[in-house]
């Protein structure tokens, strides 16, 4: 894909998915607006990339902070195409008895919350030029419950059907709005559920974990024609036909 002239906003885009697919658009010729809280880790990865590469500082559980950076990409690049709501946390792992409420509830701030600001902030730029898409990190725990992940499955359930009302209340005026579900990632985050030792994910052996790319590459994918089909639905990375379509296999 040409991606030249176009923008795109990632959050999360310090490590994981997010800096791998930060390096993924910016190869497609996209600029690149990296979100971070971690704001050494994306100012080294936008010196890597180079001039078309922003990186911004930014606390997605923080409406003002996600509004000033989507303002700002604007500003810098001149438009707003793609944005990818990749930032999410799992941490701390822990069963709904012994879980510290002011810690569940920072979860949902910015693995649910940061994901509907991400939105919020972008739909009236996107709306104004008549066009956009908006990709979200969905999971399998979206679908089902998963052992002491009771603040993650919530959020990523929520995530889910925010993706399908924006497409319900803006799929008609040329808003682009999917979901993918990656799987297992090689990630911090898949080395946090390593340490856990709690529930069958985190007795997962390392080799069946995807490398970060694979979700990198599906989600340009999802910005082609191609994947179309799938607007205001969730896309799975466990489906061969969909790795093949992406190029994976």
């Amino acid at each position: 894909m040409d991606l030249t002239g176009k923008t795109v906003l990632i959050t999360g885009a310090s490590r994981g998915i997010g800096a791998e697919t930060a390096k993924t658009f910016a190869k497609a010729g996209a600029n690149v607006a990296l979100l971070a809280r971690s704001s050494d880790e994306i100012a080294q990865l936008a010196g890597d990339i180079g001039s078309q590469a922003l990186a911004i500082p930014c606390d997605v559980s923080r409406f003002w902070e996600v509004e000033a950076a989507i303002n700002a990409a604007h500003k810098e690049f001149g438009s707003l195409d793609i944005v990818i709501n990749n930032a999410g946390v799992i941490e701390p792992i822990a069963h709904m008895a012994d879980a510290d409420p002011d810690a569940w509830g920072q979860i949902i701030d910015i693995n649910l919350k940061g994901v509907f600001y991400g939105m919020r902030a972008a739909l009236p730029v996107m709306l104004s030029a008549g066009a956009g898409t908006i990709l979200t990190i969905s999971s399998g725990a979206a679908h089902g419950p998963v052992e002491a992940w009771s603040h993650y499955c919530a959020s990523k359930a929520g995530v889910a059907m925010l993706t399908r009302c924006v497409d319900n209340e803006y799929g008609d005026k040329g808003i682009r709005a999917m979901g993918l579900s990656p799987g297992t990632v090689a990630t911090q985050m898949q080395r946090e559920i390593k340490d856990s030792g709690i529930n069958p994910v985190s007795q997962l052996d390392w080799d069946v974990h995807i490398p970060a790319d694979w979700p990198a590459r599906a989600l340009l994918w999802m910005c082609s024609q191609d994947a179309d089909e799938f607007i205001g639905d969730e896309i799975s990375l466990r489906d061969e036909d969909i790795r093949r379509r992406v190029g994976l296999i």
